[in-house]
């Protein structure tokens, strides 16, 4: 495919921006916003924050494996709550700050939470994918972190609603139906990631948030 060099100017804007992005302590709270925090929300938010950042610096001193294990634990303590109650509004994808303030978030802020997470914890971003996925039994959508350890394996899955992290293989209550992260959209067909789109919406609204908490 022959690109122009407006293109490129763009792709190049967008992959800056990203990594400068993820090479940020995200999600890191100054003492300032600490501050702000409980002066709107109270101390308990305030504590719940505090909490969370120095859990991931005892993490940050573990091996990947129990990395993986400690991060999908301690953030599925924090309360499930639909969007419509907390958020006003339906299928909100709120900040990794927007759900410590909170402390309540629907299954895709678990997933975004988990992949900020892993990613200031040193994951690589490209195998780190925010995923829908289709409940075979309940008949429902859902959405989990996946984690590729290899190209070829199949993916760890962060589910907020399981403290035990097993590979998609395992989960056979779940049919992956797109991963999505900063390189694009993707769906998973003969244990490959094949990509059908650049961007998703969702996402990119999610970037722009981030980008103005910094």
């Amino acid at each position: 495919m022959e690109f122009t060099q407006g293109n490129n100017i763009k792709t190049f804007i967008f992959l800056f921006f990203t990594l400068t992005l993820f090479a940020k302590n995200y999600p890191s709270f100054t003492p300032l916003e600490l501050d702000s925090i409980e002066n709107k929300y109270g101390h308990i938010a305030k504590n719940r924050v505090v909490d969370y950042e120095n859990n991931i610096q005892v993490i940050k001193t573990q091996n990947s494996s129990i990395q993986l294990s400690k991060t999908n634990f301690y953030l599925n303590q924090l309360l499930p709550q639909y969007d419509d109650i907390v958020q006003k509004q339906e299928d909100y994808w709120a900040t990794p700050k927007e759900f410590l303030i909170t402390g309540y978030g629907d299954c895709e802020d678990y997933a975004i939470i988990k992949y900020f997470t892993l990613i200031n914890l040193g994951f690589d971003e490209k195998n780190l994918f925010i995923t829908v996925v289709k409940e075979k039994f309940r008949g429902g959508t859902h959405m989990v972190l996946s984690y590729f350890q290899t190209k070829d394996d199949s993916p760890l899955v962060l589910d907020n609603l399981s403290f035990k992290i097993l590979s998609l293989k395992q989960r056979k209550d779940l049919e992956a139906d797109m991963f999505i992260n900063s390189t694009g959209v993707y769906k998973y067909k003969n244990t490959k990631l094949v990509k059908i789109a650049s961007k998703y919406a969702p996402y990119e609204e999610l970037l722009k948030k981030v980008e103005k908490e910094n």
